[in-house]
This record gives structure tokens, sequence and C-alpha cells, in this order.
């Protein structure tokens, strides 16, 4: 009696098997061609809602950093003051602030162990003073700082873009009227990947 049962289940379901298998061949190529796109679409709608989630929670805490005063913003790129763009290693060339004091710091050629700060470039640092920050209609956070240092005196105005942490760092030297502009992303202070070189004066 077991064994019938068994049998039994094991034919029901070899049935819907084959109606299953006899259902897929009855699709036409646009059907086949339509189910293929709808599920491209939604993959692409769920890695969509996954980055902006990403990008919101690195937004919150690009803000808050700036908020505590212990931030870095790592560099891709660096716009100098007559328009020549260079892409640079994000963790040498950077802007940062944290306990009261502010660095910046490039290296465009990380073999030049003859520079300055022994990485192509020069590192300055000074103490923060005159923070300021705040928030446009479309949701871009704005703040400014100077550093005034032996070797730097400058205003450091950046933008991060609203719901990522993507921004900007304008580095306005105070006398000499040259301007850079480091552009890549903004990370709390202790999870950045920055290596500092030895400061120059």
């Amino acid at each position: 009696m077991k064994t019938k049962r068994v049998l039994f289940i094991l034919l029901a379901l070899f049935a819907v098997q084959v109606s299953l298998f006899a259902q897929e061949k009855k699709m036409t190529r646009k059907e086949k061609e339509a189910a293929w796109r709808a599920e491209r679409l939604r993959k692409r709608e769920a890695e969509k809602a996954k980055i902006a989630a990403e990008d919101s929670i690195a937004f919150t805490q690009a803000v808050q950093a700036l908020r505590n005063g212990s931030w870095a913003l790592e560099a891709s790129n660096i716009t100098f003051n007559n328009g020549i763009t260079r892409f640079v290693t994000s963790s040498t060339n950077y802007v940062a602030v944290n306990a009261g004091e502010g660095t910046v710091q490039t290296a465009f050629n990380n073999t030049n162990i003859n520079s300055p700060n022994g990485l192509g470039g020069v590192t300055l640092e000074g103490n923060v003073w005159g923070e300021r920050m705040g928030t446009d209609n479309d949701g871009n956070v704005f703040f400014s700082c100077s550093i005034q240092g032996n070797g730097i005196s400058a205003v450091i105005y950046v933008t991060l873009t609203a719901n990522t942490n993507q921004a900007s760092a304008t580095v306005n030297a105070n006398y000499s009227g040259n301007r850079m502009t480091f552009s890549g992303y903004l990370y709390p202070y202790n999870s950045a990947g920055i290596f500092e070189g030895q400061v120059s004066y």
C-alpha cells in the first residue's frame, strides 16, 4: 500500500513537470524575450536600489564627519588654477581635518623620494578655524574653514553632493591667489585610507 502511494506521488510530480515543460515550450519567441527583458529590468532596479541605499548611508556619514570636524577627502583628480587637471592616487592626495588640525597633501610622483614630503609633492598642516556649514535646496552640503600653519594659509571650500559622498574641496591660498580643487570622495577621518608623507615647511 505504501509503495503504491509513493508511486502515485512520483507519477503526479512527473505529470506536473511535463505540464510545465509543455507550457514553457508553447511560449512564443516574443514572450520569451519579454520575460527576459522583465527579469533584466528587475535585476537592474534591484541593483539601483542597493546602490542608492549605500550612497545614502555614505552621504549621512560624510555629513556627520563634517559636523564632527573629522573627515578626509580622497582625491581622484586635482584641477589647478590654470584649468589643467591631473589624475592622482587617492590615498596620497587629499584634504583632511581632524582634531582641530587641517592637512593638504599632494603626491604627483610617488617614486620621487627627494620631494618635500617624499611622495612627489608637499604635505602642509595647520590649525583649523572659522568652520561654516550649510545646505542648499537640492540637498547639497557646503562647508568652509581656514587652515593656518607654518607652510599654509588658505581657505578650504568643500561641496558635498546630495545623497552621495562624492565631493570636491577647493584650496584657496590667502596671499598668492593660487587655487587647487581636489575632487573625489569624502569619508570619516578614521575610515579614510590616506597615507601621510613628511610634513613640509
